[in-house]
């Protein structure tokens, strides 16, 4: 009996010795919630985060605060100063990404999203350089999405104005670009092999803020032998990488280094010149990682920015018609809209550039992780520390838009009705890790946006008073499905 009592009294003290240790460890760290009440939300959200959790804790724990993951530190940014003090005067000190288990399993730190170091640097290098020779910039470039943009007005004026849910059209369109630069070639929108790869894409996102994906990071080992939602993405991403290799096979094949038409061109070519460097991480792997990391993100992002435009201009028909009514008095109808045009576009520049603020489309800015030992306002980021710079509350920051809760196209108008830009407007991210498509991205949402206001007038279908704007939360923010009408505008070809 008394060995037993010793034997719990030994239990308790090392117990107690664990948690002043842990104490000690914490005490000049970030506050923020224990792991069982964030264990608690996220079993009753079934989610890491939502829209809501972020800024009540902020609310809660102040600009900077923790938050635990096993034994993984977390530590979140929120707001415009405390953002940009992290991304951009210590850049270099937040480069790197974190990894879990998961992410480990599926990219083996390639490809340019998921790498560090060497293999990062050499990666987003030949990135920038094959985009910036496949036209980005350029007029080149533009032909390409004017065309994608004209296949899917014409998919949209075959619906006569009877009100369908845009979704799939929008997320085809953007895709077709992206693959029309990646593999020299776009898809039809009845290629099942298209679609998989879409709905693979979307399965992915989505596992990627589940509470299954904090689980698997628990037991990795374990996961890979037990039936769940894991298996259903590991299943996905066979897929999406399975495609891109397919079309490498294929230029492998049909290969010409001379005349490169495609990403896939340039890569084997950057290949062939860097075959006897011993420090080149130029290889198929990277290459086939690249793809996936421009399809996956480009897509999942400029689609449902797309989407929420169509709903908000659905919603706001007044804001719609004057964007209409600039389109008509500063532009030829004649003629196909190029990204320049914005510069005479001034309200219809704000009411992009709003859609991106108000609807931010990713629940937070993708994680980064601490290079060495920090202190940010009076507070230490340890080396080794998950960082989390919360973009979104960058974007709704009280103290940097007037009214940050509304969709308000005036935060990016003067007085005289003259664009401005806003240092706070940073949906791409900023530093070292800044978003590698943004033009891209700024290009073809400005094409595909205003062409679309041109051409056709929406409208919710007839009896429905009020879209929804309860957004579906992933990795990436999309709106609910809806259904709207478009209705084309007279003197459009029909």
């Amino acid at each position: 009996m008394l060995t037993l009592l010793l034997f719990f009294i030994t239990v308790i003290l090392c117990l107690v010795l664990l948690f002043l240790k842990l104490f000690r460890k914490h005490k000049d760290h970030p506050p923020g919630p224990s792991s069982i009440s964030l264990l608690k939300r996220m079993l009753l959200e079934r989610s890491i985060l939502s829209e809501k959790t972020l800024m009540e804790l902020a609310h809660q724990y102040g600009k900077i605060y923790s938050l635990w993951q096993g034994n993984d530190h977390i530590v979140v940014f929120s707001g415009y100063k405390i953002v940009k003090e992290t991304l951009i005067d210590h850049s270099d000190d937040f480069v790197d990404r974190p990894f879990t288990h998961f992410l480990v399993t599926i990219t083996n730190k390639r490809g340019i999203a998921f790498s560090n170091g060497h293999t990062w640097l050499q990666q987003r290098q030949v990135s920038v350089v094959t985009m910036r020779k496949l036209g980005l910039g350029k007029k080149g470039l533009e032909c390409q999405i004017q065309a994608e943009v004209e296949r899917f007005l014409e998919d949209l004026r075959g619906k006569q104005g009877q009100p369908f849910d845009p979704s799939l059209y929008v997320q085809l369109s953007v895709c077709n670009v992206i693959c029309a630069l990646s593999f020299g070639h776009c898809f039809s929108i009845e290629d099942k092999e298209f679609l998989e790869l879409l709905e693979s894409m979307h399965i992915l996102t989505k596992y990627l803020v589940s509470f299954s994906h904090i689980i698997y990071g628990f037991f990795p080992f374990i996961m890979k032998y037990i039936p769940g939602s894991h298996q259903k993405t590991l299943s996905a991403v066979d897929n999406i990488i399975g495609t891109i290799k397919k079309e490498l096979t294929q230029h492998k094949e049909n290969q010409n280094l001379h005349e490169p038409q495609d990403f896939i061109d340039y890569y084997l070519l950057q290949m062939e010149k860097s075959k006897n460097d011993p420090n080149s991480t130029y290889d198929e792997d990277n290459l086939v990682h690249c793809i996936a990391d421009l399809l996956i993100a480009g897509t999942d992002s400029t689609s449902g920015s797309l989407q929420w435009a169509l709903l908000l201009m659905a919603t706001h028909l007044d804001i719609q018609d004057k964007v209409h009514k600039e389109l008509e008095e500063v532009l030829a109808s004649s003629r196909s809209i190029n990204y320049g045009d914005r510069k005479n576009l001034p309200y219809t520049n704000a009411v992009i550039h709003e859609i991106m603020r108000s609807k931010y489309i990713s629940l937070f800015g993708i994680p980064r992780q601490c290079a060495k030992d920090i202190y940010l306002n009076g507070v230490l980021i340890p080396k080794g520390a998950i960082v989390l710079p919360d973009l979104r509350s960058v974007l709704l920051d009280s103290e940097q838009w007037e009214t940050p809760e509304q969709f308000n196209p005036n935060h990016f108008l003067d007085k005289e009705g003259h664009f401005v830009t806003k240092e706070a407007f940073l949906p791409f991210g900023a530093g070292a890790r800044i978003c590698l498509g943004e033009l891209f991205a700024r290009i073809e949402f400005f094409i595909t946006f205003t062409s679309l206001l041109r051409a056709f007038r929406l409208q919710p279908p007839e009896g429905v008073e009020k879209l929804s704007e309860e957004p579906i939360i992933g990795m990436t923010v999309y709106p609910s499905p809806f259904k709207i009408c478009f209705v084309p505008r007279s003197g459009t070809s029909q």
